[in-house]
C-alpha cells in the first residue's frame, strides 16, 4: 500500500464570523472507533455548543468516509469540510468545526463558506506529514560494541535502547530502505550483530 498524507496529531484554530464562534479541530484517526472517540471528547468539552459538524476519512485509501451537518441546513457543513479534506489529499484525518451561534444567521451560502474556510484554516495550521510503511528492527550486539552501535545509530530513528549483557537498539526505517539498513548493519559489524525484524506499521516520516 502506498504512502499517504495525514495530520500528525491534534491541532485547533478559532474564528469569529458574524458573531458566531467557530473552533476547528483536526486529528489523525486510524479507525472509525478513533474518530468517534475524538468526536465524543469534543461533545464533552463543548456541551453548550450549538453545532459540532465534522467530516472524516478514517482509512488509508479514502473508502471509509463520514460527515455530519449536526443540525445545520443539509449540505452546508459536513460536505464542505469533507471537500477541504479531500482537496488536500488527506487520509486518516478527522476535522470537526464547533459552532457557538452568535445570533446572526448566515444563510446557506454563508454557512458553506464559513465551514469550508474554517476547515481550510484549521488544516493549514496543522502539521501534515507523510505516513509510510516502516519496519521495526532490533539490532543486538555484545557490550564491547556499544560505542560502535551508538555511533551507527546517529541520524537514525531509534525507538528503544536496552543495556544488559548484550545491547539492543530498536530502529524504525521505511520499508523501502530496509534492505539498505540490513546491509549497513552487516557492513558495520561484520557479522557480530544479530538482526531481528519486529514487524511493520505505518508511521509519520518527517
Amino acid at each position: 500500500m502506498a504512502a499517504y498524507l495525514s495530520v500528525s496529531d491534534e491541532s485547533s484554530s478559532e474564528r469569529v464570523i458574524e458573531k458566531s464562534w467557530f473552533i476547528t479541530y483536526c486529528q489523525h484517526v486510524e479507525s472509525e472507533d478513533e474518530a468517534k472517540a475524538f468526536l465524543a471528547g469534543l461533545h464533552t468539552q463543548h456541551p453548550l455548543a450549538t453545532h459540532i459538524c465534522y467530516a472524516y476519512i478514517c482509512d488509508k485509501v479514502g473508502n471509509f468516509v463520514r460527515f455530519s451537518d449536526d443540525g445545520e441546513p443539509q449540505g452546508t457543513a459536513g460536505m464542505p469540510i469533507l471537500n477541504v479534506v479531500k482537496a488536500k489529499k488527506l487520509f486518516e484525518t478527522c476535522v470537526a468545526v464547533v459552532r457557538y451561534f452568535g445570533g446572526i444567521k448566515l444563510g446557506a451560502g454563508g454557512l458553506t463558506r464559513a465551514y469550508a474556510s474554517c476547515a481550510a484554516e484549521g488544516l493549514n495550521g496543522a502539521e501534515i506529514v507523510l505516513y509510510d510503511l516502516c519496519a521495526e528492527i532490533a539490532v543486538n550486539v555484545a557490550y564491547s560494541d556499544v560505542k560502535t552501535l551508538t555511533r551507527f545509530a546517529e541520524g537514525k530513528t531509534v525507538t528503544g535502547r536496552e543495556y544488559s549483557e548484550k545491547t539492543v537498539f530498536c530502529f524504525r526505517v521505511r520499508e523501502c530502505e530496509e534492505e539498505t539498513f540490513f546491509a549497513a548493519v552487516q557492513n558495520e559489524f561484520r557479522g557480530r550483530a544479530e538482526i531481528k525484524s519486529l514487524g511493520k506499521k505505518y508511521y509519520p516520516c518527517k
